[in-house]
């Protein structure tokens, strides 16, 4: 497979993220402008309580979203990697968001979030939790203004969510689709 390569770079913004225009060149020698958000990488996971069959969804406002005027969207809870590896972020996001203690990661993929124009990568984990893993608030960082809203969903809601389109946010989705397929169990003995 023959590649297109970058042969400049500049940078148009710098602030949260970084804005850059780049010129790319193609297989055949054709040059052609693209741009390029860094915004670093993340992680995501989808808590879940085989259990009590739930599993904690998070909203919080988000300007694409208001500026599309749609309601609030469900998210897996996630954050930015930060220097951090993606295990000890993610353990530190389930408590500062969902008030949540979560232990054994189970990976499910290193997604691409927006490969046309993001350098972002996403690790998506799901984790089991019971209700004695509840141990605070959450909400997100005061200082972080992220006023967000936690959601404890049953599973019936979220495969229902899943199958019908309404979950979307795709590391959600995504996550939801594969606690549907890795562990079918949870279903199984729905009442």
């Amino acid at each position: 497979m023959t590649t297109a390569r970058i042969v400049d770079r500049t940078l148009v913004y710098d602030g949260w993220y970084k804005f850059f225009r780049v010129e790319l060149e193609m297989p055949d020698g054709v040059r052609v402008e693209r741009h390029l958000l860094d915004n670093g990488s993340a992680v995501a996971v989808l808590p879940y309580d085989p259990v009590r069959r739930v599993c904690m969804l998070i909203d919080q406002p988000r300007s694409a979203v208001l500026a599309a005027g749609e309601p609030p969207v469900l998210e897996a809870i996630a954050g930015n990697l930060d220097g951090a590896s993606p295990e000890e972020r993610i353990v530190e996001e389930a408590f500062e968001e969902g008030g949540l203690r979560i232990g054994a990661l189970e990976p499910v993929t290193n997604m691409w979030s927006l490969c046309p124009v993001s350098t972002e990568r996403v690790q998506l984990y799901l984790a089991q939790y019971d209700a004695e893993d509840r141990v605070g608030e959450g909400g997100g960082a005061h200082d972080e203004y992220e006023n967000i809203t936690v959601h404890e969903i049953g599973l019936d809601r979220l495969r229902d969510l899943a199958l019908s389109g309404a979950l979307t946010d795709a590391k959600t989705l995504i996550l939801a689709q594969a606690l549907l397929l890795r562990h079918p169990d949870l279903w199984a003995t729905a009442v």
